[in-house]
């Protein structure tokens, strides 16, 4: 390309001649970036297409302009934009500062931004350079955990730091309908509002911009075209797959499985694909962070490996607007909810089989110690229901034994109260509290 046409697409995307847009703040991620930037490592930020990354880096870009950055220091290049599509590679990246040096000509040290950096092959050579130069300081946002993980793990190892962006909470949910629950009393002031939200949560999930779409119709289009974007731009194109109907009825099949435990040999004899296949289509799914996978506790790692994993969806909207059948299961999507929620807080996540095959949704751990033992149930009114999940709790507990101070939650939309059961302190506590109030204690 041409520097008068690079020059054309990077105006269009940067603030030197106009203002930046407007966008909505999500503080917990821009304190994250702001911390992490400081330290002057390559800076990742990563997540699912359409989780916010590169708004996030926008409202950084705001930040840095308030405390005196000159907006001719800052650039910030969009490696989707459809013009750069039959250029990306490592020559485009030098002709693209190139280009920045010349027109635009900073006075310090500039701030690059490099949106969905996994277009470029071998970015993390350019990376290093720029790096090792100390020519500028670097952000970057990336829609594949592992291409990133393993490009930026061996090239620029001890050079980087990374955020993980997912789709809104349902607290910031409620922030991007300009609703604000601080207290108990603003909850119950407000509880009837806050529930309706809920159904809305849990039907079209939050994906910034599917949550700030009114219509209906728009929400679910909006959607199917995020799910097929992954599919198609993430997976199909990146690995050159020729095989997208097999990819796209997995994906579909793991959307509508969410909460439940899937193995690689059932997904194998569901689809009639082999079992290489089965697995690398798997992968490609999690690289994408479209779906997770929840291993089994275990002391030893062997058998953590050997057995079947849960499926969770990064999303409940992108699964519901996939499968009519995921739609009828509440209860797996409170569970999904929660998941999501415990990953934005905790590295180590499990579930957990008792020797008397009482199952725990979700076992947390802190380096050597369980911390939690976490039962999710839509509702607890059913006195077998009620009595199934605390001794499962109770037994898990007991088996666990040589862990001192777990802590046992039973998740549901019922009212929150403290009990005993079987001598064992558990805690009942209601969906919307431990969303909007929960702290590191409960």
């Amino acid at each position: 390309m041409q520097k008068e046409e690079i020059l054309d697409v990077l105006n269009e995307w940067n603030c030197w001649s106009k203002p930046l847009r407007d966008s909505f703040s999500r503080k917990e991620y821009e304190d994250e970036v702001l911390k992490k930037s400081d330290v002057h490592e390559i800076l990742f930020v990563k997540g699912v297409r359409r989780s916010g990354k590169s708004t996030i880096l926008l409202n950084h870009i705001k930040m840095l302009l308030k405390k005196g950055i000159s907006k001719e220091e800052i650039l910030f290049v969009n490696l989707e934009d459809p013009r750069f599509a039959s250029n990306l590679s490592l020559d485009l990246l030098e002709d693209i500062k190139k280009t920045y040096r010349y027109y635009i000509n900073p006075d310090k040290k500039p701030y690059i931004f490099l949106d969905e950096i996994q277009n470029i092959d071998n970015f993390e050579k350019w990376l290093l350079k720029e790096y090792e130069l100390q020519s500028s300081y670097l952000y970057a946002t990336g829609s594949n955990s592992k291409l990133l993980s393993r490009e930026i793990g061996s090239a620029l190892s001890g050079r980087y730091l990374d955020v993980l962006v997912f789709p809104l909470s349902f607290k910031e949910f409620l922030s991007f309908k300009d609703i604000s629950i601080q207290t108990p009393y603003e909850f119950i002031t407000q509880q009837s509002t806050i529930e309706k939200y809920f159904e809305e949560y849990i039907e079209f999930g939050g994906f910034p911009k599917v949550v700030l779409t009114e219509d209906k119709e728009l929400k679910s289009a909006e959607l199917k075209n995020y799910f097929d974007s992954i599919l198609l731009r993430d997976i199909v194109a990146r690995y050159k797959l020729d095989n997208f109907q097999a990819l796209e009825q997995l994906a579909i099949f793991l959307l509508s499985s969410i909460s439940n435990q899937v193995s690689i040999t059932k997904i194998k004899n569901h689809l009639g694909v082999s079992f290489d296949l089965a697995n690398r289509y798997f992968e490609y799914l999690q690289n994408t962070f479209v779906i997770d996978a929840l291993p089994l506790f275990d002391w030893s790692y062997k058998k953590q490996i050997s057995n079947p994993k849960k499926i969770y969806s990064i999303d409940t909207g992108l699964s519901k607007r996939v499968s009519f059948e995921v739609g009828k299961k509440l209860g797996d999507m409170l569970e999904n909810i929660v998941f999501l929620e415990l990953k934005r807080k905790h590295d180590e996540i499990y579930y957990f089989k008792t020797a008397q095959n009482y199952e725990i949704d979700f076992l947390v751990k802190e380096r050597e110690n369980i911390t939690h033992l976490i039962q999710v149930s839509y509702t607890l009114k059913d006195e077998k229901t009620y009595k199934r999940e605390l001794r499962a709790l109770v037994k898990a507990k007991e088996e666990l034994q040589s862990q001192k101070d777990i802590k046992l939650l039973l998740i549901t939309t019922d009212k929150s109260e403290n009990i005993v059961f079987d001598d064992a302190h558990i805690n009942i506590i209601n969906i919307f509290e431990w969303l909007l109030f929960k702290d590191e204690d409960n």
